[in-house]
């Protein structure tokens, strides 16, 4: 079974990223099992959330479900087996010189998709994404041939690459596609009314190459889901507490400008965001992170989980709707981006390095000579 439109990822909840209330085991579980019911039929985990605690309760909530009845995707790339957890780091990605070399790629990624299939309780991904890579995971053959062996062993039907944990890597992700095209069937991308850039910067590339794209964030920080108003105050260790000040009433007046063509279309806003998303060419499937926000009176996170199944099959947004929403939502150069970048000299860290020279053409070729 391919991915659905629409897409449940474990990190919702609040258990496993800090934002919102922490949904208790028992809730965190059924609100999965709610989606499934619902109608969301793909579901998404990664190995490394709860070092495997994620994997479990997806398993617990699809056990005695037909198999052949949702898509699984799952994400692996960081060694909790053997590396060592740096602090909000977290753990290392498994390509990591002190912890192995090439030929020892295939035989970890085999470990880890048996083990995490183990968890979930399924006998083989429909998905398996290389999940967040360092500079090697994006330009290494021999990961690239790891990846490969997964599904010649039938452990997925599909792979992918799930950039991150933050926004960019546009120049090392083009160079994949290009590179392994043959092997990347998917792609994982932030996009949404508020972050059109630089995740669409990458979408002509998917589309030439044939990668479908998925796309996370579509909530833009919980904004889309219609609960956060001006002067929110997030619980002590919300990671969207330390988003820049101002963001939340600065997104919610974008939002207004947008609104009057959500109820031309009587969506809500999350329905909104996901047409948008899914208005793009190589969009293909949406996975909002659904959140408990904290405080009296808020909207439980079953509704949010209800709104997105509910998505309309219809995608009634014209062209020219499309392009407004770009417009308003346009954030062209509001951050600097992870992956290879011209302001860095060196590679000393898992999610920024130094721009390589054979970037330059692929620049060139993709009009990204601008781009930092």
């Amino acid at each position: 079974m391919d991915l659905t439109r629409t897409v449940y990822g474990t990190w919702s909840g609040g258990r496993f990223m800090h934002f919102g209330e922490v949904l208790e085991e028992e809730r965190f579980i059924q609100a999965i099992q709610l989606a499934y019911q619902s109608g969301i039929r793909t579901f998404m985990s990664a190995d490394v959330y709860g070092a495997g605690k994620a994997d479990e309760m997806l398993g617990t909530a699809l056990k005695g479900i037909g198999r052949s009845t949702y898509s699984l995707v799952g994400t692996l790339g960081h060694d909790f087996y053997e590396g060592q957890r740096d602090g909000s780091k977290g753990y290392p990605r498994f390509t990591d010189p002190s912890l192995r070399g090439p030929e020892g790629y295939a035989d970890f990624l085999q470990h880890c998709a048996e083990k995490s299939l183990e968890r979930c309780g399924s006998g083989h991904f429909d998905l398996i994404m290389l999940h967040n890579p360092d500079e090697r995971g994006y330009t290494s053959d021999a990961v690239w041939e790891a990846m490969r062996s997964l599904k010649d062993k039938g452990l997925t039907k599909q792979l992918g690459i799930a950039p991150g944990p933050a926004n960019g890597f546009t120049y090392d992700l083009i160079q994949c596609f290009e590179k392994y095209c043959e092997l990347i069937d998917w792609a994982m991308i932030i996009l949404n009314p508020l972050e059109p850039w630089p995740g669409s910067l990458v979408l002509p590339a998917a589309d030439e190459f044939g990668v479908k794209v998925l796309t996370r964030v579509v909530d833009y920080g919980g904004l889309f889901h219609g609960d956060i108003q001006p002067g929110h105050q997030f619980r002590p260790g919300d990671h969207r507490a330390y988003r820049p000040a101002g963001w939340v009433e600065r997104g919610l007046e974008k939002i207004e400008r947008m609104r009057p063509i959500a109820e031309k279309h009587g969506l809500t806003l999350l329905q909104f965001a996901s047409l948008w998303n899914l208005a793009h060419g190589p969009v293909e499937s949406v996975v909002p992170t659904f959140m408990q926000e904290a405080g009296e009176g808020q909207r439980p996170i079953e509704d949010q989980i209800r709104d997105l199944a509910a998505l309309p099959a219809h995608n009634p947004l014209t062209a020219e709707e499309v392009a407004e929403i770009a417009r308003i939502g346009d954030n062209t150069g509001c951050m600097i981006l992870k992956g290879a970048s011209r302001r860095h000299d060196s590679s000393d860290r898992p999610d920024e390095w130094a721009m390589r020279e054979d970037l330059a053409p692929l620049a060139e070729r993709w009009g990204l000579e601008s781009i930092q």
